[in-house]
């Protein structure tokens, strides 16, 4: 079955720190150790006691980490989604601010 991906309107937000975008952090040494990803360019913030943590939202699956130049998309439903600054303008269309 071939189907086309409803049209929704969507947040589309590049990551910054603080924004509340995120819905957590990971430690670094638990991303690596605990899962088979490819870590080279995931965004790492170190606090003030030392440890480097990595953000991420979750959803359905699981979660996703964040990484460099990577956006936030909000769905209407409230739903997000990471999307790579390679893919985002293939998938969204801009329509306003």
């Amino acid at each position: 079955m071939k189907c086309k991906r409803v049209g929704l309107c969507a947040d589309v937000h590049e990551y910054e720190l603080d924004k509340g975008l995120e819905d957590g952090f990971e430690l670094f040494a638990d991303v690596v150790t605990k899962g088979w990803i490819v870590t080279d360019t995931l965004i790492k913030v170190t606090r003030e006691d030392g440890s480097i943590v990595c953000p991420y939202i979750k959803h359905r699956r699981g979660r996703t980490f964040i990484g460099e130049g990577d956006y936030v998309v909000i769905d209407e439903d409230g739903t997000k989604h990471v999307c790579g600054s390679d893919k985002i303008f293939e998938r969204y269309e801009k329509i306003g601010e």
